[in-house]
């Protein structure tokens, strides 16, 4: 199942991360994509504000992963620089725990992810609108349906 969205604006990404929050249980999977700049980290960080979590919430281009504490551990993945290195940094555990795992730039861990996952890719528009593609498989579908309104 996919569903476009327009998103105009901050406040408006921000609606839409609180939106998505209703819907989050443990084990959730969200890959982002989207262009340098497109707002992926921005996006984690309104997330992360919906889920409780009071820490900054950073880009882990350099670390691959951070990790924060809220009503359910964010799992905050940038696997940017795995590309073509392989996937060696033991992240299923976490892919596969007990929180919410944020991943960005998801095609290079592809093979290591479930087939179970929600899929939002991010397309620059202009400097304030972006065209959000939503994308769900299994028991994300649902929320894909939820999300399009």
């Amino acid at each position: 199942m996919e569903k476009y969205r327009i998103i105009d604006g901050l406040v408006s990404l921000e609606l839409f991360a609180k939106q998505l929050s209703d819907f989050l249980f443990e084990g959730f999977v969200l890959c982002l994509d989207g262009d340098l700049g497109a707002g992926k980290t921005t996006f984690t960080k309104f997330l992360g504000k919906y889920m409780g979590i009071e820490d900054t919430i950073n880009s882990p281009t350099f670390t691959i992963m951070k990790i924060y504490d809220g009503e359910l551990p964010l799992y905050h993945m940038d696997v940017y620089r795995l590309q073509g290195v392989g996937v060696d940094y033991e992240l299923e555990e976490y892919i596969y725990g007990d929180g919410v795992t944020v991943i960005e730039w998801y095609h290079h861990i592809e093979e290591i992810l479930p087939e179970e996952r929600l899929v939002i890719e991010i397309e620059i528009i202009d400097a304030l609108k972006r065209k959000l593609t939503i994308r769900g498989t299994g028991q994300y579908e649902r929320i894909v349906e939820k999300l399009g309104d």
